[in-house]
Parts: C-alpha cells; structure tokens; sequence
C-alpha cells in the first residue's frame, strides 16, 4: 500500500489535534463542553500563529466561529425546544395512555406496538421525549403484571435511534451531515429523500428488538427496592441532664462529627421556632428537629444524651418510627431540568420540593457517598434520585419539568396546549418536507410560535437547550473545516482508499460505514459525522462515483450508537430506569450494529452504485 505524502504542516497539524480531540471527548472525568470549547480555542490559536494560505485564500481564525450561526445548529436547538414542549404540554399523553391500555390485552403485541410507535415517533422528533413519554409506562406495566421490565425498556430505547436515522431532522447527526454536504456545495438531502432503505433497515432492526433482542438480556433487578432506608422526622428533647444543655448549635454539630443537622428548634413554653444559628444557645426545654436515618437517630440521642421523640410519643417498643405517609420514589435527571451541572444544594432542591433525597444512582449504580454529601455532588444528565416525602410532594414533581419520575405511578400531564405543540411539530415537518420553507426557518417559526401562545416560557426554553450539543457542534464543524481547507480530510481520504484499494466502491463505502459506527460508541456522534462527511465526499470523488451514497453510508453509520451507554444521551437514561449493565448494551448493541451494517451496505449498493 502506498501511504500518500502528507499535503502540508497544517493538514498535519489539524489531524493531530482531531486524534486528540476524539480523545478528549470520550474522556467521562472532562464535561464534553469544556473539552469541545478547548477544541475552537485551540484551532483558533493555531490559525493566528501560524497563519495558512490555501488555495481559497486566507484562512481566517475567526471563521471558525461560523458554527454558532450555522443553520444546522440552530435547527437542532429549535427542534430541541419544539421537542421539549411536547412534553410540557403533554401532546403525546394520548399515546401513552392508549399504548398502557392496549399493554393489557397482549404483551408481545404491544411490545412490537411500543417499537413501532417509538421508532415512528423519533423520526420527526428527539428521541428524548420519546423515552421520557415511555419509560414510566412500561415500567407501570412491569410492575401492574409482576413481570420483568428488561426485556421492554432498553429495546424501546434503541427503537427510537433506529427511527431517528430514517429522516433529516430525526437526530442532530443527521442534520448536521446533510448541512455540512450542503456547505461543500453539494445538491441538499430531501428530508424524505433516503426513507426507503431506512425504512427496509429500520423493519429489520425493529423485529431483531422484538424477537431476539429480549431473549438475549438478562433478567435484572429494580432499581428501586422494597427494603431501601428511610429518613424520618423525629425530636430530641433536651433535659435537665442533657449533654447539649447550654452549648451552641455549632458544638453540638461537632459532637456528632457533623452528622446532625438541626432543621428548627421549638423552645418552650410557648413552643416558638427558633432559628439554629451556629451560636444559638441549647436550653432545658428545647427540642430539636432532626431529619435522619432511624440509625442516625438513636445514635444523636446517646451522644447528646437527649431523649428522641417521634410526634409526641417517646421513642420505645411500643411506639417505634413510621413511615406514615412517607413514600420512596425515583427520578432521572434529563438535560430540562435545569440540575444538570449543578449540586443539589446549590439549587435549593430539598427546599424547593419539600422531600429528601436518600441516594444517588449514576451508571446504574448507586454512588459511595454519604448522605450529608449527596448535596455537593454535580448532576449528571441521566443521574437517578432516591428521594422520599409524602404522596402529594412526589405528585408535584411530576409536574417539574425535566425530572422523569420512574415509580411506575406517574400520571402524564395533558393540557389545553397540547394541540398546538401539535400543530407546531407539523407544520415544521410539512413546510421542510414539501419545500415550502427551509426546516431552519419553519423550526424557528414554531418556536416563536410556542413563546406566543404561551405553551413554554424563556425560562423553559433555557433549560430545554443543551450548552454539550451547542459546544460539540460548534467545535466539530469548526475541526470539520479546518480538516477540508488545509487538506486533511483529503488525506485521510486518500489513505482510505489506498488500504482499501482492492475493494470495488461497495466494499469502501461499506467500510466506511463500519469506521464510523465503531467512532459513534466510543466518542460523540456529531463529531464523528461531522469530520466523516468531508472524508466521504473526497473518497466519493477519487473513486468517480456518486458522493450521495458515502453521504448516507457516515449519516448510517454515525447513528449505529447502540453498543455503550455513553454512545447517546437516551441510553443512559434507559440504563439507569431498567438497570441493566454495560454488558447489557454490547449483548444487544454489538449484534444490532452488525445487522444494520450488512443491511444498509447492501441498500445503498443496491439502490445507488
């Protein structure tokens, strides 16, 4: 094989920085938005110290930017955002309910139901409030007819990127391969354009996760257990011989090692709250009010030797705690909530909710940290919150938006907006796919609209954006042009053909299709599309064969992310909700990405070479 000279310094230089780059972005202990903002500081820098002059001319850093603008970002953001109102307004809550009722009649039809829905769903609309508006009623059904939940949840889940992969604006990936094809002036992808091998593909796909895909996944335990400790509310009353008495808060906190924490202190006789400032006196009389494990309690009581009271019964056999009306419950983290980069203490979430959050679950395991330090942890999207408080409490965070309760009990909300999120979505989908206005423009209309009839507010939008995808497609098409203005996306291209040179163009284009859904599990789907694309148009070109076929081969091919939990956003929540393992994904992922490869490889030899 003869390896091509590299073209120049800079083409060197931009493949080095997109080897690292990729490193970087699969890195799980760097946010992916500080490591893609590294990627455009970076490449900016280069470009200002190094100057390149290509055959375009001068290559000027600033231009680099022109991903904030990009039409492809912006229609991902207005999808995101006519997406999340979906969910607000509760539009889908007519599917949900009927799709639970059908559940009822025939389990193995309705699975196929489920996944037919969800993939047809997904194909105009984010996959993530698809798995918001499922997950919860599968799990109910699980839990209504005593059965395992695996075989449903993670099927379901890999149903909506099959269905994401059929149109344009089905998953950012998309959008962004046949905006950047666009970019190198090639003629626009139709929204509809490729949906017949999608959907001969998608009909494979959907009977592998029907048929096989449950008898391959182990029956797994629920992530909420039965026998999970609670936090009760309970007094300690301080008397005359009582350690506390005449010390301050601050000393008493420190006697217990910093364990307690002293919600109020009511003081008699007239029983007035007082606050527990860290230098407020103790005095006989007083009881303090104390959230904690029962454990935790007995052991404050021996330690300050004060006498723990539950109600107005002294703690004994004969009145021991109870939970009463206090009720467990799970929910996952997604990017509306508005916690995803932040600690719960930081937002105030006890406090705002008025429930306690016993545990935390990340990558569906619970997280080694104590209780008093669950607060000072940064939320992940996908994260799951053990929480407890009375029924009414978890009733209104059902309603929070952003938080995806999980008990198997949640009731979706429907309001008198719902027929306009609707109407949104399709005048969206209709206007791109029949020409009548470019999807940047039509999205962007919808949007305005929804702010109009007030189906979401600024705030609601703010926390509908995700600032990962905004800075991942921002740094890749940056990366991506770099790569094609000095040379180097011609390169790899080069180097492609070359050790693939005894293919006929099939065998390259089915290659490149598995280099790609190998590079989608291990790093961001943006990113590989988007440094793909370039790559596919210049091997298209030095074969002579038509470029729209190696286009479709890296939009395929970036959207096989089935084989890893971190390969796309929706599969960590699956994870943690279902709580399967890694091994889990690789057992049903790994053949699925198989299977599609061989199918689509075939479709798009078949249908265009």
């Amino acid at each position: 094989m003869n390896i091509p000279d590299i073209p120049n310094n800079h083409a060197l230089l931009m493949l080095i920085i997109t080897v690292v780059a990729l490193y970087f972005f699969r890195r799980d202990d760097i946010p992916l938005e500080t490591s893609s903002l590294a990627v455009l500081v970076v490449l900016c820098l280069v470009f200002s110290i190094f100057p390149f002059e290509g055959s375009a001319g001068h290559l000027e850093p600033s231009s680099l930017f022109f991903g904030f603008g990009h039409e492809a970002l912006v229609t991902v953001c207005a999808l995101m955002i006519i997406g999340h109102s979906l969910v607000r307004t509760g539009a889908l809550e007519p599917v949900g309910r009927n799709l639970a009722k059908i559940w009822k009649i025939s389990p193995t039809l309705s699975l196929l139901l489920t996944l037919i829905i969800a993939g047809s769903l997904s194909a105009v609309v984010n996959n993530t409030p698809i798995v918001v508006l499922l997950l919860p009623i599968l799990i109910s059904v699980a839990i209504r007819t005593k059965t395992d939940s695996s075989p449903m949840l993670l099927p379901m889940g890999l149903a909506t990127l099959v269905g994401g992969m059929t149109t344009t604006i089905g998953t950012s990936t998309n959008l962004l391969v046949v905006s950047v094809a666009s970019d190198m002036g090639l003629p626009r992808i139709g929204m509809f354009d490729f949906i017949v091998p999608a959907l001969i593909a998608a009909a494979v796909a959907i009977s592998y996760l029907w048929i096989i895909a449950p008898k391959l996944l182990p029956k797994r335990s629920p992530t909420l257990p039965d026998t999970s400790p609670r936090i009760f509310t309970a007094y300690l009353n301080i008397n005359e011989e009582s350690e506390a008495n005449g010390k301050t808060v601050a000393e008493l906190i420190k006697l217990t090692d910093g364990q307690m924490k002293i919600e109020s202190i009511q003081r008699s006789p007239d029983n007035r709250n007082v606050f527990p400032l860290p230098d407020t006196l103790i005095k006989v009389g007083d009881r303090l009010q104390v959230n904690d494990y029962p454990d935790q309690l007995k052991e404050f009581e021996s330690v300050i030797d004060a006498t723990l009271y539950s109600g107005s019964h002294k703690m004994d056999e004969d009145h021991p705690l109870k939970a009463d009306k206090q009720i467990l419950a799970e929910i996952v983290v997604i990017q509306a909530s508005g916690l995803v980069g932040r600690t719960l203490k930081h937002a105030n979430f006890a406090h705002r909710y008025g429930i306690s959050v016993i545990a935390l679950h990340r990558e569906g395991k619970a997280m080694e940290i104590g209780r008093q330090s669950i607060g000072n942890v940064t939320i992940r999207t996908g994260d799951v919150l053990l929480v407890q408080g009375e029924a009414e409490q978890i009733n209104e965070l059902k309603e929070s938006r952003g938080l995806l309760i999980i008990d198997g009990a949640a009731n979706l909300p429907y309001t008198k907006k719902a027929p306009i999120s609707l109407a949104v979505l399709a005048f969206v989908v209709l206007s791109a796919a029949v020409g009548l206005i470019p999807i940047a423009i039509s999205s962007m209309c919808g949007v305005l609209v929804l702010l109009a009839s007030k189906c979401l507010d600024w705030s609601e939008i703010s926390n509908a954006l995700s600032t990962q995808v905004i800075l991942i497609v921002v740094a890749s098409l940056a990366l991506g042009s770099a790569m094609m203005q000095t040379g180097g996306a011609e390169y790899i291209a080069q180097v492609f053909v070359a050790a693939s040179s005894g293919l006929p163009p099939a065998g390259i284009l089915s290659a490149l299709m598995l280099l790609l859904a190998v590079l989608t599990n291990i790093v961001s789907n943006n990113a590989a599309a988007v440094i793909g694309t370039p790559i596919a148009v210049s091997v298209a070109q030095q074969l002579n064969v038509p470029v729209e076929p190696f286009i479709l081969a890296v939009l395929f091919g970036a959207n096989l992310s089935y084989a890893t939990p971190m390969a796309y956003k929706t599969n960590i929540l699956v994870m943690n909700a279902g709580g399967y393992q890694f091994s889990d994904f690789m057992k049903v992922g790994i053949p699925l990405i198989i299977l599609m490869w061989v199918v689509l490889s075939f479709l798009l030899s078949w249908f265009y070479l």
